[in-house]
């Protein structure tokens, strides 16, 4: 499976569905949080609490091949949102909590079937 996929899991099977990466030491609690609404619904997250640039952060989700990467931020924060990037693809935009799991909830079924 290892050299099939060359690393890149399907999101299902994958150890870390989702990085968290708070852009500074402010929005840990708030990257926690999120983790947390992640974890009741059964999504596997890890929260990136390094005191990194983002961009940074954000390569070395890269190359840890984590499927999706949450970007949070003050603006995050005040309207309870994430900033989504897929790993190869980039920004997707900025997204509720509720949809985020929707979308990973919906990836999930239609690799399964």
């Amino acid at each position: 499976m290892l050299e099939h996929t060359a690393g890149n899991f399907p999101l299902w099977l994958t150890p870390n569905q989702v990085a968290i990466l708070p852009i500074s030491e402010k929005y840990v609690d708030y990257a926690k949080k999120v983790a947390q609404v992640l974890d009741n619904s059964e999504i596997r997250a890890l929260v990136d609490e390094r005191n990194e640039k983002t961009g940074k952060k954000i390569r070395d989700a890269e190359l840890m091949k984590v499927p999706y990467m949450l970007i949070v931020g003050e603006k995050e924060e005040a309207d309870n949102l994430v900033s989504v990037r897929k790993h190869g693809q980039g920004d997707l935009g900025t997204f509720s909590i509720s949809d985020f799991v929707t979308l990973i909830a919906e990836e999930t079924k239609k690799q399964l079937e």
